[in-house]
């Protein structure tokens, strides 16, 4: 790449792959990401269905599938890649790092020795644009809590916003919050097109083991409400 080229997530990607094929990706690629402890007394929040410490189950059940009616869509914007990730209710303010997928075809993941910063996938769409995009990140490390620590807290309602290269700030208001078994990822109903700008953030959760890490995937479900 000569001086002169932009960088490659600075255009909008020209081809992506399927869904039935990135969701895959994705669920090797987040397993990645479960670089967590386990260390702390009660891990990470998870949402309300799988909230026992010490007992958590991965459930499956697709609750947060239909978007809340409360909630409109606002109109869709241009492509634009996102620099920072902002959820107030979990005091998240995070620089976006672009990740794609590797050579093995595993989705890339924000380094984990850096804990205050997520990962937007590049083979979806940007956050505001018709379709469905994807913010990662990690939940810990072996040091503590990282990015996403907070992540099964988030309630319907609160706010994830998200801003952009174009100086505009694309603000999601989440619908559900899930937590889904590695094994059984139902890679449609997370990343199909609702056909409205939507937005899912994943971090890892659920139950927990030495061996294998946690065991589920934290799924937040959001719709673009207003834009700026």
């Amino acid at each position: 790449m000569s001086a002169s080229e932009p960088a490659q997530w600075e255009e909008r990607p020209r081809m992506r792959a399927p869904w039935g094929v990135v969701a895959l990706v994705l669920l090797t690629g987040l397993a990645l990401v479960r670089s967590g402890s386990g260390e702390f007394d009660a891990g990470p929040p998870q949402p309300a269905a799988a909230a026992a410490p010490d007992t958590r189950t991965p459930v499956s059940a697709p609750a947060a599938a239909a978007p809340d009616s409360t909630v409109p869509a606002a109109a869709s914007l241009a492509f634009s890649a996102p620099g920072r990730v902002r959820i107030p209710a979990i005091r998240v303010d995070a620089p976006l790092t672009p990740v794609g997928t590797n050579a093995d075809g595993s989705v890339g993941a924000p380094p984990p020795e850096d804990t205050d910063l997520a990962g937007w996938f590049t083979g979806a769409v940007s956050p505001g644009e018709k379709g469905t995009a994807v913010i990662v990140g990690h939940v810990d490390n072996r040091r503590g809590p990282a990015v996403f620590y907070g992540l099964g807290a988030l309630k319907k309602g609160d706010r994830v916003e998200v801003d952009r290269e174009d100086g505009r700030a694309a603000v999601f208001a989440v619908y559900g919050v899930e937590v889904f078994e590695k094994s059984k990822f139902p890679g449609d109903l997370v990343y199909g097109s609702k056909g409205a700008p939507e937005l899912r953030v994943i971090t890892c959760g659920g139950g927990f083991t030495e061996q294998n890490g946690y065991d589920g995937n934290v799924v937040v479900f959001a719709r673009l409400a207003t834009s700026g």
